[in-house]
């Protein structure tokens, strides 16, 4: 079924299909430069640090919605066992854990989606095989660190936390960069704060998990026109859901990264940086948020890390 007209002008707009080569895996992030990163390691003032992973554990924010999708299972294989034999001597404790890549805080890689059977840049959705994504994977990333900025779309809008299923609009960006006071710039990675991830932390995963607030079509052409690097919230399905068209779901995902390249994060916590920007009135930061390299993979849990 072809995607309804709007969608297909839309796509044609944001695409950044050969702006970097017709070889080109990592899209927007291409956009980071050395003078980014240098803007964004001149924002470091204080030192004062904030991780934004939500913890790693089984009771993570997965509900079996999407099959397979599982919380981290982290079981051991050694309790205190001798090198030698010899209690008294060398011993180790080992663990080890299976998990979705996307089962926490995580980046999504441009080959996590697709449609008409295509990938970012024109890759057939047909390269990603039982091994992974032969083009576009996450080891494709080298490191994703830079001037990072957040946008407290909720306090910009005089609230918390948004209310379940609430679209933003370019208009409540523009209201969240005026809240910030600053201008989001090329090579930017923007943390986008909805409010959304108190629910988790309050143990209501099925409140966190549906519905969401977020990006809407209307964001779409906000972030290609910014030339946002990469982009992450703090909710489970990103982007706002359910989705504003029955016949066309996820469609922020569909043109973030298949026709913008852009790079998607999920489950950000972003509560504490955001009380502390609230609080100093300052809202940029250095963030270090590189991927997992995992060989073709599809995303990476990632413990992002801001800096002020």
């Amino acid at each position: 079924m072809p995607m309804p007209p709007e969608f297909e002008e839309l796509a044609r707009k944001v695409n950044n299909w050969g702006r970097w080569g017709d070889d080109d895996e990592i899209g927007t992030l291409n956009l980071i430069t050395p003078e980014v990163v240098a803007r964004g390691a001149a924002c470091v003032k204080r030192g004062r640090t904030f991780s934004l992973a939500i913890p790693l554990s089984l009771d993570g924010p997965q509900l079996g919605f999407i099959p397979g999708r599982i919380n981290p299972l982290r079981t051991m294989v050694a309790i205190n066992r001798p090198l030698t034999g010899d209690p008294d001597q060398f011993c180790s404790s080992d663990d080890i854990v299976v998990m979705a890549l996307q089962a926490a805080t995580h980046w999504d890689s441009l080959a996590h989606v697709s449609y008409a059977g295509r990938l970012y840049n024109g890759f057939p959705a047909a390269s990603i095989t039982d091994r992974g994504a032969a083009h576009c994977g996450i080891d494709k990333i080298a490191a994703i660190v830079g001037r990072g900025v957040l946008l407290d779309a909720a306090r910009a809008l005089g609230v918390e936390r948004l209310e379940p299923g609430y679209a933003l609009t370019a208009d409540d960006l523009d209201a969240a960069e005026e809240r910030a006071r600053l201008k989001v710039t090329a090579g930017d990675i923007v943390l986008l704060r909805t409010g959304q991830i108190t629910h988790l932390k309050a143990g209501d995963k099925m409140g966190y998990a549906y519905p969401n607030p977020g990006p809407s079509l209307q964001t779409v052409e906000w972030f290609r026109n910014h030339d946002v690097a990469a982009l992450a919230t703090d909710s489970l399905t990103f982007e706002v859901y359910p989705s504003e068209r029955a016949d066309l779901p996820l469609p922020v995902h569909l043109l973030h990264l298949v026709e913008m390249g852009m790079t998607q994060g999920q489950n950000f916590d972003l509560e504490e940086l955001a009380a502390d920007c609230a609080d100093d009135g300052v809202h940029e930061f250095l963030l270090e948020a590189s991927p997992q390299p995992f060989v073709g993979g599809l995303g990476t849990p990632v413990n992002p890390v801001a800096v002020k």
